[in-house]
């Protein structure tokens, strides 16, 4: 199915018709082109050969097929080339996606694309964010600082205005795809003043003189981030993305986006290792007795599928509020700790009733579960979101 033939046949579709079309689509190219690489995939890494990704040449294949398939621009503006799909149909998209463990994302990522289509300005879409969705470019974001991890009142990175051009002088640290990004979006504090205010977000193109990327620091489960230096980094004075000192808002849509995006892979996650798990407990006998009769492994599907359903209504729930407009913040915070928490547990599950076999390298479980341990501290730790959520109920914060 090409992206044309994919655009056209959902243009006439209801939500629901959209969203099984899409889901079928994406379920089909996971299984049929990322289950089938994880083999390859789990023993290279269990070798340290190429084990934080895939080859060049798999890349590329996979996103000659998924770009074939119309699986490009999925939730992108329809007028720079997209699909414009909502919210919804997206959360489908990422719960396929989440069960395997192949590093894939279907071009662009879409958290910082809805940054660049909220506050980038008409030659900033056409220069980045056109070329972002057709897969020409890639990108990454610089938030987190030594020290200072999420915290943005803790922000040191300075950004002062030097006649025509900005001068970015500061430390970043956990930034993903770092070394391969065609630009980053770097969040820098303009002026004096504290907690929020000041926060703005600039474009810097990769090769830019001043960003220096200091090291390489090997996360769980073989990702890897790296720790950013800008040392009196100048870029034009049009790299501003959004309004100067008012970076923080478009910063936290693009942060919900991330949550929303991993409490749907979290789901898939969970399917996988639900699968897996019931796959095993059936066929596996000990002492004469079925696993799937012993009542402790009963009790682990049981409580796995009550926090799968309870997940997925979450994120459909949030998903239809995006689409409506509203604001989830609160939501997405939940979201962020149920998910991510679920997934882990239930990875952990389905390792134990596999046995020696479960912790082995050889199959996806051991690979997700690292995964699901990365994910309950990126995008917000579990404790702080549960603070967040708390002070917002308690009537502290907005």
């Amino acid at each position: 199915m090409s992206g044309t033939r994919l655009g056209k046949d959902i243009a006439d579709m209801t939500g629901d018709e959209e969203t099984a079309m899409v889901r079928n689509t994406v379920a089909a190219f996971v299984d049929r082109e990322l289950i089938p690489l994880e083999p390859h995939f789990l023993r290279a890494r269990a070798s340290g050969d190429d084990h934080a990704g895939l080859p060049h040449e798999q890349i590329g294949r996979l996103r000659k097929v998924s770009k074939d398939l119309g699986l490009w621009g999925l939730d992108a503006p329809a007028d720079l080339g997209g699909h414009d799909l909502p919210a919804i149909t997206m959360a489908a998209v990422n719960e396929e996606l989440g069960r395997s463990c192949i590093p894939f994302i279907l071009p662009p990522d879409s958290p910082n694309l809805r940054m660049l289509q909220a506050i980038g300005t008409d030659a900033q879409k056409e220069r980045y964010l056109r070329p972002y969705i057709e897969g020409r470019m890639t990108s990454a974001i610089a938030i987190s600082e030594p020290g200072a991890g999420g915290d943005p009142a803790s922000m040191k990175t300075r950004a002062v205005l030097d006649g025509s051009q900005w001068v970015i002088n500061g430390r970043k640290i956990w930034i993903s795809a770092a070394k391969t990004a065609d630009f980053l979006i770097v969040m820098a504090r303009v002026g004096d003043g504290g907690s929020h205010n000041g926060i703005t977000s600039f474009i810097v193109e990769k090769g830019t003189p001043g960003f220096i990327i200091e090291r390489e620091i090997p996360m769980v489960g073989g990702w890897t981030t790296y720790e950013i230096v800008f040392d009196d980094c100048r870029i034009p004075a049009d790299a501003v993305l959004g309004q100067v000192g008012q970076g923080y808002a478009p910063m936290q849509l693009r942060l919900r986006t991330r949550r929303l995006e991993m409490g749907a892979t979290a789901i898939g996650m969970t399917r996988r290792a639900r699968d897996m798990l019931c796959q095993h407990a059936t066929q596996r006998e000990t002492f004469g007795v079925k696993l799937a009769d012993r009542q402790a492994i009963q009790w682990w599907v049981a409580d796995i599928s009550i926090r799968l359903h309870a997940c997925t209504l979450m994120v459909q729930d949030a998903a239809r509020k995006v689409d409506r407009g509203e604001d989830v913040r609160h939501e997405a915070s939940m979201i962020k700790v149920f998910a991510t928490e679920m997934a882990y547990e239930a990875l952990d599950h389905a390792m134990q009733t596999l046995g020696a076999l479960g912790m082995t390298q050889e199959l996806p479980l051991n690979t997700m579960w690292q995964k699901a341990r990365l994910m309950r501290m990126y995008e917000g730790p579990s404790e702080v979101h549960r603070q967040s959520i708390a002070r917002r109920v308690l009537g502290l914060r907005n």
